[in-house]
């Protein structure tokens, strides 16, 4: 597969502010990377980065430009969509499609019109007329008519209920993603994007933790709920993590051969949710 985006040494300072701190990481064609982190953590500059939106220092490469400089070539083969609408209310759902059209080479307005038919909204509702959900489902059928390479979102299903936020993930999957298309998503909903990512990143405080394939954090993590009597066994093997849970510990491993931690207890693959909390508690040591 080839490469579609490529960052090394990536820096990005606020003032005394460390956004970014020499970050390298590569973004392969046809994945679905999670980029997750805390609040403040340099998610949001890391897409600035790679969407044009921000000057940085290092290198950056995505779909062979320098976004720097390149910004308008690379929005062609980028779409992206934020955390809040950016259309605005007084704009009518056909406008919309009309503008989008215009301004795209890429935009199907067949494609648009197919998605907008499975929803309840009318070519005709102007958007401060539509539910938060709806503004979505609108910005989702705007986005997946156009033939991009690379869809970015952050936090895209934000104050959405979960069925909303269900559909909109079973809408990407079904009707836009493909092996020559790549989603970057960022969310603090981790548990509902576990099961759809290809690749994880953790990042925190400007630096990555944890950057590989789902396959190889399954292979790499190892949780164990481990009874009193069996817990000092348990601590001779370095766990990157502890906690109590109905009275027995839950121990997290990093690296170590599960034949050796089954004597221990019962073994789980850790979630997303639980191996970035043992993950940001560890940077934080």
């Amino acid at each position: 597969m080839s490469m579609l985006v490529q960052a090394r040494g990536l820096s990005k300072n606020y003032g005394i502010l460390r956004a970014l701190d020499k970050v390298d990481f590569d973004i392969e064609e046809g994945r679905i990377v999670g980029l997750i982190g805390p609040n403040g953590a340099g998610k949001t500059t890391a897409l600035k980065a790679i969407l044009g939106l921000t000057n940085f220092n290092g290198e950056l490469d995505v779909l062979g430009h320098d976004p720097r400089i390149s910004r308008r070539r690379l929005m062609q083969d980028v779409c992206f969509i934020a955390d809040v609408a950016t259309l605005p209310r007084w704009l009518k759902v056909a406008d919309a499609i009309d503008f989008v059209e215009a301004v795209h080479p890429r935009f199907s307005r067949a494609r648009a019109v197919h998605f907008l038919g499975r929803t309840k909204i009318s070519k005709k509702a102007k958007v401060g007329q539509l539910s938060k959900g709806m503004v979505t489902q609108l910005h989702l059928a705007l986005i997946m008519a156009i033939d991009a390479r690379l869809l970015v979102l952050d936090e895209p299903t934000i104050g959405l209920d979960i069925l909303y936020r269900k559909e909109f993930y079973s809408n990407l999957l079904n009707d836009y993603f493909d092996e020559k298309r790549t989603i970057l998503v960022t969310t603090h909903q981790v548990e509902e994007v576990e099961k759809l990512l290809t690749h994880l990143m953790f990042i925190n405080n400007g630096k990555l933790v944890l950057d590989d394939s789902m396959e190889g954090v399954a292979e790499k993590y190892t949780e164990v709920l481990v009874p009193a009597d069996k817990v000092s066994a348990a601590q001779g093997f370095n766990p990157i993590n502890e906690r109590e849970v109905f009275g027995k510990k839950l121990f997290l491993f990093e690296g170590t051969e599960r034949d050796k931690l089954a004597a221990l207890g019962e073994i789980h693959t850790p979630s997303i949710a639980d191996l970035f909390v043992a993950k940001m508690q560890g940077a934080m040591q």
